[in-house]
């Protein structure tokens, strides 16, 4: 087994760690509500490398500095379906004092590119322009045609990105039925077991803004009508709500799937313990087995005196597939009659088949590179531009394969601080994107 290990390990691929370290030195940062740096620069130095390669990219704005990269590359059959990659170009802010290493720096230590983006989602656009790009080197191409996306925005609601382009440029996507993007595909090891968690869904999301109103007086004098401790009580009721478990479809399969890659078995009756009990394994499903509602932001007031007429809050939701009506009842029910909500952002729950021919191929894919692989489906917790695709009639599945090591928190890493990404872990995905190209 250690010797399989240092095999499947071995060289690294200069391309895909160059490219990743140039990504994270442009600072994409996305503060959301529309505060982001451009992306802009960085779409530029993707669109350089395509047409390097000979692909003629096209840089599309939706508005000042809001770039996103769109590309089609011809296949050897017309008549085959088109294939498409998506990835996103910003990522969440980073505080530098928190870091070991300057976030925007792009350093190569330890054998890992460290900065904001290398694993959400930088390191993996590096994987697919560079396999991409190697492709074309060698006269490669897929049987059908394959369509690139690298997207503005997806930090916040993909407006200025994956909406904007699906609404604007649907041509570019002609034919595309099925996807790859981010949040799969990377090794989870537990024991002497590796699994390889495919995503073939994600909870739906529902941003909500709570509005409570009231009436603005003088802080010295009675409020029975106070917005404030309106919207606080209503945010404490959501807070502390037990939402109760619901399994999906997509979440029993990766049940099954662990459950027999592991060789254990797994109670359906307290997925709370077993969870913790499986533990890197066990954050596979742990935020996936119900709906949740987290306050992220409240608003009131302007001076500790006065008695403010309105106060705001918002909410993260999340939801599972078919429980979206149950989800806003319930949510309906704890904020109460005093506080209203309005949708920030609204989108479906996407799922795709853990049981049709590109999961197998994708499964194959790994298999080939890590003979040790245990493919299982996954639903994620968080979303992704998977949604805006959703809506245009495109499946997405999570794949950007990575072979990690055991002490490396990989989870942990998505939006934390010290990013990185192991230079061996690219070369690793270029060589498993690579596989599974050929089957397309």
């Amino acid at each position: 087994m250690g010797d399989e290990v240092e095999r499947i390990e071995g060289a690294v691929d200069d391309e895909a760690g160059r490219i990743c370290a140039d990504l994270i030195r442009f600072d994409t940062t996305n503060r959301g509500e529309g505060v982001a740096r451009p992306e802009r620069p960085a779409a530029e130095y993707v669109a350089g490398l395509l047409d390097e390669a000979g692909v003629e990219a096209k840089i599309v704005e939706s508005a000042p500095g809001r770039a996103s990269v769109l590309a089609r590359i011809a296949g050897t059959d017309p008549s085959h379906p088109a294939f498409l990659i998506h990835g996103h170009l910003d990522v969440v802010p980073a505080d530098a004092a928190d870091w070991a290493v300057p976030p925007f720096s792009g350093e190569v230590r330890g054998g890992c590119v460290w900065g904001r983006g290398a694993v959400d989602m930088k390191g993996s656009l590096a994987m697919t322009l560079a396999v991409v790009r190697r492709r074309l080197r060698e006269g490669r191409r897929t049987r059908g045609d394959l369509v690139l996306a690298f997207l503005a925005d997806e930090e916040c609601t993909g407006e200025y990105g994956s909406r904007y382009v699906v609404r604007e440029h649907r041509e570019v996507f002609e034919g595309c039925t099925e996807a790859i993007s981010e949040s799969g595909g990377f090794s989870v090891q537990t024991g002497g077991t590796r699994i390889y968690p495919i995503a073939t869904g994600e909870r739906g999301t529902m941003w909500m803004k709570l509005t409570a109103r009231g009436t603005a007086g003088h802080g010295s004098k009675p409020a029975p009508d106070n917005a404030v401790a309106e919207i606080a009580h209503a945010v404490s009721r959501i807070a502390a709500h037990e939402w109760p478990v619901r399994l999906t479809p997509g979440v029993r399969a990766l049940l099954d799937g662990l459950a027999d890659a592991l060789g254990t078995t797994i109670d359906h009756d307290r997925l709370d313990a077993e969870a913790e009990r499986l533990g890197r394994a066990g954050h596979l499903f742990a935020g996936t087995v119900r709906n949740s509602a987290n306050p992220t932001r409240l608003d009131a007031g302007y001076k500790v005196n006065v008695v403010p007429g309105t106060a705001t809050a918002q909410v993260d939701g999340r939801y599972l597939p078919g429980t979206g009506e149950e989800f806003l009842a319930v949510v309906d029910r704890l904020l109460g009659p005093k506080v209203t909500r309005e949708f920030i952002n609204h989108e479906e729950a996407p799922a795709a088949d853990p049981a049709g021919p590109t999961f197998a191929a994708l499964a194959d894919a790994l298999r080939s590179e890590d003979p040790l692989a245990r493919p299982v489906p996954y639903v994620m917790a968080g979303g992704t531009d998977a949604k805006s695709f959703h809506r245009v009639g495109i499946t997405s599945f999570g794949f950007a394969p990575l072979l990690l090591g055991p002490d490396l928190d990989y989870f942990g890493m998505f939006h934390g601080i010290d990013e990185r990404v192991p230079l061996d872990a690219l070369a690793f995905g270029t060589r498993v994107l690579d596989q599974f190209l050929s089957t397309r």
